[in-house]
């Protein structure tokens, strides 16, 4: 299924940055004690989004957006744009 998401407003879509599988020390995590970072990359926005761009590498807020499962391996992220702390330049 390809579907084509059209966030509204200043609203913006997230891929999540993958969850850490192993420690520093190089131990495995298991999947309930995985935290889920707060980083991602920006696949979508809204027309009255005036700071973000697509692609760009993003920090937002730990408990910002609503999850959507549309076919994708991970679930995306909807959020509006105040809930986005930073922008990662690297």
């Amino acid at each position: 299924m390809n579907v084509k998401l059209n966030p509204l407003q200043n609203r913006v879509v997230i891929r999540r940055q993958p969850a850490e599988t192993k420690s520093l020390g190089g131990l495995f995590i298991p999947d309930a004690a995985k935290k889920l970072p707060e980083q991602g990359q920006v696949v979508g926005h809204g027309p009255a989004c005036s700071q973000v761009k697509l692609n760009d590498k993003v920090i937002f807020q730990k408990y910002a957006g609503t999850e959507v499962n549309l076919g994708e391996p991970e679930p995306l992220l909807i959020m509006s744009e105040d809930d986005l702390l930073a922008i990662i330049e690297e």
